[in-house]
């Protein structure tokens, strides 16, 4: 994958090395059912914080700001280009439909824990995007993850996690987030579902538009997509759970089959278009 030349927008918040930083509410009980919950039953990350935060009654996590801008160190400046380019794709296709792309506040790289908008992330819950506060947060030990225990290797691999993220903020932005809502948070044909599996397209989007948006800077090879796809598969509900409890349990899925999830990222591959994304009308997942 091409990216060194890419633009960096310096739209990261680095908060590694700062620590947890919990008072109360949430605590390691929520760090441990959120991690639970996404690792064996498939259940959000941000479904399970805010269920957590609201039996806390109240009670806050407190946010420590990190250093704002383009980090030094490498695995970091690849996000910060990966979130700018996605940037450029978004603004390019709102621009052509007479609308206003307004990005993340920020990508935030941490390390063990961190306050966050929808309650205190954990590094076991993997990347997530917090509606709350429109920011993704990412500890970059997940890299690890992914190529060691998921088998998703690569730049292009990483890059599909983060672009899936910003897809929620499209999503956001765009109206989908409550779309789902109002259709459930679990089983096979829910809302959550169906808005994972267009988070996924919307990614496969990015994949398609990003050599245009940068001038070549930032761009993706046919093995490039292969990898993309291999991380979307890695991913799956069913996947998942085979592994975590050696069975399948569609009435819990909350993001897709490794099936559904290459299918979509691949369709907005293919079709560089939004509009093809509308997992919310498919009779098919």
């Amino acid at each position: 994958m091409r990216w060194d030349g890419g633009e960096r927008g310096g739209n990261i918040e680095d908060r590694r090395g700062l620590g947890p930083v919990a008072t109360g509410g949430v605590g390691i009980g929520g760090l441990v059912l959120a991690a639970i919950g996404y690792f064996v039953f498939g259940i959000s990350p941000q479904d399970t914080l805010q269920a957590v935060s609201d039996a806390g009654q109240g009670q806050q996590v407190q946010q420590q700001a990190g250093a704002r801008g383009t980090p030094a160190d490498r695995d970091a400046q690849f996000v910060d280009v990966i979130e700018q380019s996605t940037t450029d794709v978004w603004s390019q296709i709102f621009q052509r439909n007479g609308q206003t792309y307004h990005r993340t506040r920020g990508v935030v790289l941490y390390d063990q824990a961190t306050g966050t908008g929808c309650g205190l992330g954990q590094t076991a819950m993997g990347p997530f995007y917090c509606p709350q506060d429109q920011k993704v947060y990412l500890d970059l030990s997940f890299w690890k993850e992914l190529s060691g225990r998921f088998g998703a290797q690569g730049e292009a691999a990483r890059a599909y996690v983060i672009a899936h993220e910003i897809g929620h903020h499209v999503q956001q932005l765009t109206g989908q987030t409550d779309r789902a809502d109002r259709l459930g948070s679990h089983g096979a044909t829910s809302g959550s579902v169906r808005l994972e599996l267009q988070a996924d397209c919307f990614a496969g989007v990015w994949a398609a538009h990003a050599s245009e948006a940068s001038g070549g800077q930032v761009s993706l090879d046919p093995k490039d997509v292969e990898d993309g796809l291999r991380a979307a598969s890695a991913v799956g509900d069913d996947t998942l759970q085979r592994e975590a409890q050696g069975r399948v349990v569609p009435d819990s899925f909350t993001h897709g089959t490794s099936a559904q999830r290459m299918r979509w990222f691949r369709t907005g591959v293919e079709s560089g278009d939004p509009n093809a994304c509308d997992t919310f009308s498919a009779d098919q997942l």
